[in-house]
């Protein structure tokens, strides 16, 4: 069964906010089976939204609208789906409470605009949508269905997960869709192209492979759709375990997960704990080790070493050796590693030292010039990095070097 996904908004198409809610309801709908072949993205505008569902439909099965049904004037998706269905807006009692019931709990007014959310288009099933004022429309006419939600994120994700989905499965039979996510690291994405091509040609032809590279790893994703499950992930396994003996090491993670939340796994499988002193990521390093449930448990914490004196008060950087190498030298970044690893008494520690850019670089130092030392008790690695010239891609890039050096040692 296949789905096409239409997202209203001239918000969206100014660029004033990102379109999370396609990303999300494809990932969802991948998982039960459903195969989403486009996502397009209009303005509020009637030619276009029509124009843009009778292209849908030659296409698809299914027709998904999120956004342009709010109270106000420029919010046209229901009158628009209303005169393509041919369907007359009437005025729906139950809407009207769940609408009543919300502005009560709110402690707010009933006016003309909200009331209006309860007139809805008398040939759509109407599905009460408890967190907000607009109900989801769904329309079910010469074997496609099309149905419009809000552009709310919380709202549409409750409506999909516990109405939509569960509906759509009932009308149609789906398939049994398994990913398979292998995170490499250490070669480029055509050098690790060419280090797989045998095991490539030789995957069965309803396996399916993609490379999804990022900055120092590579994601190959393996994809497989039938109808036994069990069988499907038999013939998935099989395959990654051809590929790790080709990969061995390389291979960091078998399955798609965030770096700092498998460096969490080793942390908290070794008892060991980790502090970080950056200078050029600002605290980056810190904020993604933290964004992971349960960190407590192995991050002690961070200094933020932005300016020399820094450096020499809280991390005991010899101020001499700033003076003689400069903030930015292998001489400054491991004393700054070794500095935080005594001061939070760790088993390993992170430090970080570069100009971010845009300015502040030299012809012997030009901006993504990055030192970053990892380090133990017993062990210092330290390595050079040139990134680019641009300040978030330098903060991004040195941040995830600086994981997976400490991520090498954990393995």
């Amino acid at each position: 069964m296949q789905v096409e996904i239409i997202t209203i908004g001239d918000e969206i198409l100014i660029g004033q906010i990102v379109d999370t809610n396609a990303a999300w309801m494809s990932a969802e709908l991948n998982k039960v089976g459903f195969e989403v072949v486009q996502i397009t993205s209009v303005h509020d505008d009637e030619k276009q939204i029509t124009e843009s569902l009778q292209q849908a439909l030659t296409r698809a099965d299914v027709v998904l609208f999120t956004g342009g049904i709010g109270p106000t004037n420029d919010d046209i998706t229901k009158l628009t789906l209303s005169k393509y269905f041919q369907a007359n807006l009437v005025f729906d009692e139950a809407v009207f409470a769940n609408i009543e019931n919300l502005l009560h709990h709110r402690r707010r007014a009933m006016n003309e605009l909200t009331r209006s959310q309860a007139m809805v288009p008398d040939k759509a099933t109407i599905i009460q949508n408890p967190l907000g004022t607009a109900p989801i429309t769904w329309f079910d006419e010469n074997d496609k269905v099309v149905v419009s939600m809000p552009g709310v994120p919380y709202e549409m994700k409750r409506a999909m997960t516990e109405e939509i989905i569960p509906k759509l499965q009932k009308r149609f039979q789906s398939q049994t869709v398994i990913h398979k996510s292998i995170l490499v690291t250490g070669y480029p994405e055509s050098a690790l192209a060419l280090k797989i091509a045998d095991w490539e040609k030789m995957l069965p032809d309803r396996i399916r492979l993609a490379y999804l590279p990022q900055y120092n790893i590579v994601r190959l994703r393996l994809s497989v759709v039938g109808t036994d499950k069990s069988l499907l992930e038999k013939a998935i396994n099989h395959q990654v375990d051809l590929l790790e003996e080709i990969l061995g090491k390389a291979i960091i993670a078998k399955e798609d997960i965030p770096i700092e939340q498998l460096i969490a796994q080793y942390l908290i499988l070794k008892n060991k704990t980790v502090a970080t002193a950056e200078s050029c990521t600002g605290g980056h390093i810190a904020h993604l080790i933290t964004s992971v449930p349960g960190s407590s448990a192995y991050y002690k914490g961070t200094v933020v070493a932005y300016s020399n004196d820094v450096k020499v008060k809280l991390l005991q950087v010899d101020g001499e050796i700033i003076r003689k190498h400069g903030a930015v030298s292998q001489e400054v970044v491991e004393e700054m590693a070794k500095g935080v690893l005594r001061s939070m008494n760790t088993d390993y520690a992170i430090a970080t030292s570069g100009i971010a850019g845009p300015d502040g670089g030299s012809i012997d130092k030009p901006v993504g010039t990055t030192w970053i030392s990892v380090v133990t008790k017993d062990t210092c690695v330290t390595k050079k990095f040139h990134f680019s010239y641009d300040r978030k891609l330098n903060i991004e890039r040195a941040t995830q070097t600086a994981l997976l050096m400490l991520l090498k040692l954990l393995r």
